[in-house]
């Protein structure tokens, strides 16, 4: 037994043994790994800190690259050296678009560094010339103010119900780039900001129509101060037209004809539309303010039956914020104050002696009356057309129900139109009416429809010869095609002067030198 227990006790201590010796090796292959480990550890340490080093040094330059960019333009990121003058850089842009013509290289205007004093909302209200007017107005009112712009809201609930916003009309982009040297624009609020207009914190207000601009910095900026955030609403007509600083004067114009470009879908249906009207000879563009909503309004019924005067005068009173209900039309349009009808624009026209055969392209929503009441117009001249008949309906299938962005294809054809003929000194015939100008003085007759509706009713009574009555319509309107001419200004009577997008003189070179014309001299 005790032979048999050695044997035992030596088995179990030869066993132990090399357990011992596997423990010591395993051990020692830890202790290995360990230091290993710690080497790794070290090595990856050291890779961070050379890896988070090297990061914040790249993002020191870019932010160093990006506040140089502010001063000296983009071309400091496009690998330009910085030494380059503005100049050389404008040339080297010039350069670079003639040898690639599809790379176009656009240099920004820095900004314009100033002391905020708060943020400026707009909601504009009317058509699309009305709204049009008022942004620039806006732009020249932020600008003098130091205020930040937030892109006006544009109306939604009037006549026309369209729900288009500003970026689906004019290029957003653009219109905030191109202004950036003047006055800093958002899209919108910042989150902080505009958590306060979400809990009412802000102050909304229609501001004094035709005011001056030091109405807006008495009244309107200590408002501003004052809360952050104004809004101001029913923005048409609320900057004076004359009087005005003349970099107020000049940037309003600086917004209206070279900021404010519509889209690009926009711009190239235009295009479309003025090459087919090109291919086909000379066009004239007759802006026929016949449709419902200004018949309605306005309260002329001339050519109209019973029961188109009663469906007229239903409409009226049903938008309340038209304040004049009871309208003698007979009264107003001996006045000088309805839009011509199309018989009595096709007399006119004859008058003129415009070619037969010329294209007129009607820029207009539809005739009141339809085609019953264009017959005359269309005996007198067949070649009338159309955006809808120029296009097919696939061109149009974005902009259906959308007046802004079918106004906005009219105007540019207008603008491009060999004649251009308002029936109606509205919104649209003024804005044209001015950018014509602005283009170089564009053929543009101005109708005296006072002086008109009396010729045309001594003609139908036979009371002047057909060669009477043109010549008195010619000689009446030599003056009145849009030619150089001063703005008159009549002291305390605004809403009677002459409008200041029809004519703005001071940024056209030529009148430079001319002062308003007072009433008295007349």
């Amino acid at each position: 037994m005790c032979t048999i227990k050695g044997c035992e006790e030596t088995n179990r201590r030869r066993k132990w043994g090399i357990m011992g010796l596997k423990t010591a090796s395993f051990g020692g292959y830890k202790l290995e790994k360990l230091r290993n480990g710690g080497m790794v550890s070290r090595s990856r340490m050291k890779l961070w800190i050379i890896r988070a080093t090297t990061s914040i040094l790249l993002w020191t330059c870019i932010v160093q690259l990006t506040a140089l960019s502010e001063t000296w333009g983009p071309r400091v990121l496009k690998g330009w050296p910085s030494c380059f003058s503005q100049e050389s850089a404008a040339s080297a842009a010039v350069a670079l678009e003639q040898s690639s013509p599809e790379l176009h290289v656009r240099v920004l205007p820095p900004k314009r560094v100033y002391k905020n004093n708060g943020y400026l909302m707009v909601s504009c209200n009317g058509g699309l010339n009305q709204m049009r007017a008022a942004i620039c107005d806006m732009v020249a009112i932020a600008r003098y103010l130091n205020v930040t712009l937030v892109v006006p809201e544009l109306d939604k609930t009037s006549f026309w119900n369209d729900p288009s916003e500003f970026q689906d009309i004019f290029d957003v982009d653009h219109f905030i780039t191109s202004l950036r040297d003047e006055v800093r624009i958002l899209k919108e609020l910042p989150p902080r900001v505009k958590t306060r207009v979400e809990l009412g914190m802000f102050y909304t207000m229609a501001p004094v129509s035709w005011s001056d601009i030091s109405y807006y910095h008495n009244q309107i900026l200590p408002l501003i101060q004052k809360y952050k955030v104004v809004q101001l609403n029913r923005t048409d007509t609320r900057l004076a037209n004359n009087d005005q600083p003349l970099d107020i004067q000049r940037l309003r114009c600086r917004v209206n004809f070279s900021a404010l470009k519509f889209t690009p879908q926009i711009e190239e249906l235009g295009k479309k539309v003025i090459e087919i009207l090109r291919q086909r000879g000379p066009f004239l563009v007759l802006h026929l303010r016949y449709e419902m909503d200004m018949l309605a309004f306005s309260g002329c019924t001339q050519g109209c039956n019973k029961d188109e005067v009663d469906e007229l005068t239903r409409m009226r009173y049903a938008y309340p914020w038209w304040k004049e209900k009871i309208i003698d039309s007979d009264m107003k349009r001996r006045e000088g104050l309805c839009p011509l009808t199309p018989e009595e624009t096709a007399l006119v026209l004859r008058a003129f002696d415009i070619d037969r055969t010329i294209q007129i392209y009607i820029a207009a929503g539809e005739i009141y009356g339809g085609q019953r009441r264009l017959s005359s117009l269309t005996a007198s001249y067949p070649n009338l057309v159309r955006k809808e008949t120029l296009l097919d309906p696939s061109d149009l299938r974005f902009f259906q129900n959308h007046s802004s962005q079918m106004a906005a294809l009219d105007y540019l054809v207008s603008l491009e139109s060999d004649i251009f003929v308002p029936t109606y000194d509205g919104n649209m015939a003024k804005v044209v009416e001015g950018h014509r100008r602005y283009l170089g003085y564009k053929k543009t007759i101005l109708l005296d429809r006072k002086l008109l509706v009396d010729l045309i009713d001594k003609y139908n009574s036979q009371s002047l010869s057909w060669d009477e009555f043109s010549a008195a319509v010619k000689d009446s309107h030599a003056n009145r095609m849009g030619k150089s001419t001063k703005r008159l200004t009549i002291p305390d009577r605004p809403k009677e002067e002459d409008y200041f997008y029809a004519n703005p003189r001071e940024c056209l070179p030529t009148l430079n030198e001319l002062d308003p014309m007072p009433i008295s001299s007349i």
